[in-house]
């Protein structure tokens, strides 16, 4: 397979201002953008008052169509606590924000919309970098479940971002795509196969030396424990993981704990 994550690199971004709020002393704007040839995405842009430099954090949300949150208003809330402090955070539509998208999608077509997904995630970087005050320097990624696991593909051809935060992801695409539709044995293991260039936990390592931060359930249904321990133990120096009595989705003690991470990182 031909792996073309440059794809569509040099188009325009055709940035469109949807319009804008302020709340609690930050500016919220809707935008769109293009994400790549033929796709438009929106995207919320939460930045601080004044002119910078500010750190700032690409937000990638999770797949969990029986909630609310699963879209790119899942961080909206942390966005607006760092902007406060003087981040700037960037919160993207993906492929996976349309609810009966995992129904939707084929196994046949699962490699060619992963290499997709990870230029869209170069592009919105494009995106958060160009605007004003952003400093390059101070750059988190921040990702939840398939949030987490492109996100390290993409850092894996991309090194911009300087540290990162990886929810509840698990090592390998066929743990999850494997859920839907169901393949024979035989089928199984060609997909298997198919897929193991992109499986994240044999780029993790490309991430050094960029520090990382791992967060994981011990109740979850979708990363057992041996999974998500071998998902970081692949993963280089600096690295720290934290463990939480919940599942899939995490908890407020994992955001407390994340928010002060950052707070650490992005020297704010």
């Amino acid at each position: 397979m031909t792996m073309t994550f440059d794809d569509d690199r040099d188009l325009s971004l055709d940035v469109r201002d949807v319009g804008q709020l302020e709340s609690n002393g930050s500016i919220v704007s809707t935008l769109t953008f293009c994400a790549r040839t033929g796709q438009r995405r929106a995207a919320s842009l939460v930045r601080p008052a004044g002119v910078g430099p500010f750190p700032v954090v690409l937000y990638v949300h999770w797949y969990e169509p029986e909630a609310c949150d699963s879209n790119r208003t899942q961080f909206l809330e942390e966005a607006t606590t760092l902007a406060g402090e003087g981040a700037m955070s960037l919160l993207i539509e993906t492929m996976w924000s349309d609810r009966e998208w995992f129904l939707k999608r084929t196994q046949a077509d699962d490699w060619a919309d992963s290499v997709h997904q990870t230029v869209e995630l170069r592009r919105a970087m494009d995106l958060l970098l160009s605007q004003a005050g952003a400093d390059p320097a101070r750059f988190a990624y921040v990702g939840h479940d398939f949030g987490a696991m492109y996100g390290v593909v993409a850092g894996s051809v991309d090194a911009r971002p300087t540290c990162y935060v990886f929810m509840a992801g698990t090592p390998r695409f066929p743990d999850w795509y494997l859920y839907y539709p169901r393949l024979k044995e035989e089928a199984r293991d060609a997909y298997v196969k198919q897929m193991r260039p992109l499986d994240p936990i044999g780029r993790v390592k490309e991430l050094a030396p960029a520090p990382l931060f791992f967060q994981f359930g011990t109740q979850d249904p979708h990363v057992p424990v041996d999974r998500g321990q071998a998902f970081f133990d692949a993963a280089c120096e600096p690295k720290a993981v934290n463990w939480y009595d919940v599942g899939h989705g995490l908890n407020d003690a994992a955001r407390r704990d994340r928010l002060t991470w950052l707070r650490q990182q992005l020297g704010l």
